[in-house]
């Protein structure tokens, strides 16, 4: 029955009348739905990714008959983007969080000679020149990251200065204990200790190549030994730093304090996010990856320089912004900066499979971080515009 002649239902379903409302509901202009394309352009990684399957597809085209992507061309060119790799990650986390690190190539040098000296000249158990080296390099991590909060200063100036610092600090205690700037032996004692040997010398897996190699997958050589002996210590260090610092990244508070402190730091420091000591944790994180890559390298060549690492801020910051990290800030991909080494690795070793001279190599990667940056660009603005 109704009320003044007006009938009203009985016993009216409320999921019904939910959805006869969402139906009779005016669509709204500003809520957009967009395409599972237009949805893979937002991923920071996507360029990259696209840059890695176009450059693979070149090279297997110009090269793949030339043994490029032969097991023992594989690991030459895996070994350079690992290298790259390892400081790519460092220089990608700390771009996302608003600041560059040019100290980066200088450390290389300086962990190095950190390692040889007291190993060589002072007798050090090598392990603890190891440990040594990593201390004295993320002490000045953090004090590159204390200048920066404190003094406010753009970190490319207190960087820069670092970078002159420790190259001409390296030239001087090399030839002040050693009076040279090469120091060798340094291999020959590695192997001969268990700690290091396991974590950073030679090859792992040798056993399992050994075994491909008489099964025919694979090159052996008249001693029986295989061609390529194993993997390469440098590249399941990369692996291994590129999981942690990606899922930190995407999955932790501690990930979304980076992207907040790179997207609005003011913003982010009002909402309670320690700004200054996310940032200079990310320095301290850039030291230690560079230190990693001297101890790497220093084991695996046998000796140290002290003009290594020459140029190698600037590479590492090339892989970063070709896998999608923003130079502003705030915005940024570790997988994607995995992927722009991984190029970089490809590039290099696969240009000498070619007739190409080798002098277009710099050539490339000026025309790659271009690209990649307008890329960048045209993201970010899709990104605002939605927003």
């Amino acid at each position: 029955m109704g009320v003044a002649g007006k009938h009203y239902p009985q016993h009216a379903d409320p999921q019904e009348a939910a959805d006869a409302a969402d139906k009779a509901r005016p669509s709204d202009e500003r809520v957009r739905r967009e395409s599972w394309f237009g949805h893979l352009l937002n991923r920071p990684e996507f360029a990259a990714i696209s840059g890695t399957v176009l450059v693979f597809a070149v090279f297997g085209f110009s090269a793949g008959s030339s043994g490029m992507f032969n097991l023992d061309g594989v690991m030459n060119w895996s070994q350079v983007a690992a290298y790259l790799g390892l400081l790519a990650v460092g220089a990608c986390l700390l771009m996302i969080a608003g600041e560059f690190d040019l100290s980066i190539g200088s450390m290389i040098g300086f962990a190095g000679m950190m390692v040889a000296l007291p190993s060589v000249y002072f007798h050090w158990p090598i392990w603890l020149a190891i440990l040594f080296a990593f201390a004295t390099s993320m002490l000045l991590g953090a004090l590159n990251g204390y200048l920066v909060m404190k003094t406010r200063l753009p970190s490319f100036i207190v960087t820069l200065a670092f970078l002159f610092i420790l190259r001409g600090l390296t030239l001087a205690l090399s030839i002040m204990f050693a009076d040279r700037t090469i120091i060798s032996g340094v291999g020959d004692i590695a192997q001969n200790d268990w700690i290091t040997n396991t974590l950073f010398h030679g090859v792992a897996f040798h056993g399992f190549f050994t075994w491909l190699g008489h099964m025919g997958i694979g090159k052996l050589l008249d001693s029986g030994e295989p061609l390529v002996p194993g993997i390469p210590k440098v590249i399941l260090w990369w692996f291994a730093l590129a999981a942690v610092s990606a899922f930190v990244l995407a999955k932790t508070r501690y990930g979304n304090w980076i992207l907040a402190v790179g997207g609005d730091a003011n913003a982010a420091k009002n909402v309670g996010v320690p700004v200054k000591r996310v940032k200079i944790s990310l320095f301290v994180l850039t030291a230690f990856c560079s230190c990693l890559f001297a101890v790497l390298q220093v084991c695996d060549i046998g000796s140290a320089a002290a003009d290594r690492g020459l140029q190698k801020e600037f590479e590492a910051i090339i892989a970063a912004v070709i896998g999608g990290t923003l130079l502003t800030g705030g915005y940024g991909s570790v997988i994607g900066a995995c992927f722009g080494a991984l190029i970089f690795g490809v590039v290099q070793i696969g240009i000498t499979y070619t007739n190409v001279s080798s002098d277009w190599f710099r050539v490339f990667l000026g025309v790659m971080l271009l690209l990649a940056v307008l890329f960048n660009h045209y993201v970010r603005r899709r990104v605002s515009q939605a927003q």
